[in-house]
Order: structure tokens, then sequence, then C-alpha cells
């Protein structure tokens, strides 16, 4: 069995939504990790303060099979087609433990 872990920074109020499309397209979990971040164009100065540009980091672990349409319902659910909503990206996974009974075959 060969895992992968998908990477998504999301805006906090897509976070549910992102993590409930990926189940239903296939993921068994995820773990979501509060974050900030920075893009190509500096945050929004309020009165010479910096916003803070706040946003969520979800992690995934998915067998190879299950990544692109996990990643395809990322993607729609995040709203990625617009500009600054977020980035998600797939990493490849050496082994894992804690996950037998979530992954075919119960390898880990």
């Amino acid at each position: 069995m060969t895992a992968k872990c998908i990477l998504a920074t999301v805006k906090p109020n897509l976070t549910d939504k992102v993590v409930q499309a990926a189940k239903k397209a296939g993921a068994t979990g995820a773990t979501i990790i509060d974050a900030s971040g920075t893009g190509l164009k500096e945050a929004k100065t309020f009165f010479g303060l910096s916003l803070d540009i706040r946003t969520e980091i979800i992690l995934i672990l998915a067998e190879e099979a299950m990544v692109d349409p996990i990643l395809s319902a990322i993607h729609t659910s995040g709203e990625f087609s617009e500009p600054g909503t977020g980035i998600a990206f797939v990493l490849p996974v050496e082994k894992i433990i804690g996950m037998e009974s979530q992954l075919s075959g119960g390898e880990g």
C-alpha cells in the first residue's frame, strides 16, 4: 500500500466544508492546524497595522488511489479557483503507524 499526504491551506471559514468534501471523496479523516501566512502580495494594512492573514492547514493521509478524487473535492469546496484562497499539494509518505485500521490491507 502506497500512501500520500495531502496538505491544503484554506481560509478558516471553509475548513469544515473542505474536510466534509474530502471525507465524501474517500478521506478517512483529517488533522487541522491553525496557521498564518503571506502570499505574493503583503497583507493589507489599517492605520499602519498589518492585518493578520489567518489560515488553516488540513493534513490528510490517503491511499495513493484516493488522492485524485480527494484533491478534486478539496479544489472545488475550497474555492481554489479564486485568487488568494489557498493551495494544496501532495507529498509521498514512507511509513505510517497508527492507521492500520483505516487503510486497506491493514498494513502500515
